[in-house]
């Protein structure tokens, strides 16, 4: 498997997964750095809570888009599409642009959690099975407001759906599924910790939903019950 083919799609691999996007981004158009606020971290959601959506959606969108082509360039290699070496090869790929997320090579090795280079990593490896996860991470989302409960739990249930649902017998696919449990867990001891003192932020949207429902309740002319 290692050749100079193979090596070359690793490196380009991680150099995708290394682009900043939400430092790029953060500097360019705003003049700071978003790793200096929040979280400190170069992700997506720290875009979102420091920059407000129309930082964080382009953000997002391009760093689910590095790890999606990352696992793509493995087109590139001879392996028959589908087969296991494929796959494998997919996997490395794919986790050499999470590499290159966390420890970015044009941003210091300061990069981010990884979640959307994750999701774009599954989304090109197990197509189905990431769609499902994402149906839970935003029904929890919706319920909870925290991104990274949603995070946390449908990545939990990513091997359980490979393994259980579609029933995969690949090995690696298994292992890799259940690493990205283990790895989302790790990566999220803060936010558990958060969570469990009640400290945790809430999604700012699902905040502004929710004053402007109570809003409108407190708007609502009280009862006259003199005329019943």
């Amino acid at each position: 498997m290692i050749n100079s083919t193979n090596i070359l799609l690793l490196i380009t691999g991680y150099l995708l997964g290394s682009i900043p996007t939400a430092v790029w981004i953060g500097k360019f158009f705003y003049k700071i750095d978003v790793r200096e606020y929040g979280s400190g971290n170069a992700g997506a959601t720290n875009t979102f809570r420091v920059l407000g959506k129309k930082a964080g959606i382009p953000v997002l969108l391009i760093d689910v888009l590095k790890g999606y082509l990352a696992v793509n360039l493995a087109y590139f290699s001879p392996y028959v599409v589908g087969g296991n070496q494929f796959i494998n090869l997919e996997l490395v790929l794919g986790i050499a642009s999470l590499v290159g997320h966390i420890f970015p090579l044009f941003a210091s090795f300061r990069g981010g959690k990884g979640i959307a280079t994750l999701l774009g990593i599954v989304l090109g490896v197990h197509l189905f099975g990431a769609l499902i996860c994402m149906a839970i991470f935003i029904i929890i989302l919706i319920i909870s407001g925290y991104v990274s409960l949603g995070s946390m739990l449908s990545a939990i249930c990513f091997p359980i759906i490979v393994i259980f649902i579609f029933k995969s017998t690949v090995p690696s696919l298994i292992i890799f599924s259940i690493l990205i449990a283990i790895m989302v867990l790790i990566t999220h001891q803060k936010n558990i910790e958060r969570l469990l003192r009640k400290e945790e932020s809430k999604a700012k949207f699902i905040k502004k939903k929710i004053k402007a429902k109570t809003d409108s309740l407190l708007d609502l002319e009280p009862i006259d019950t003199k005329s019943n």
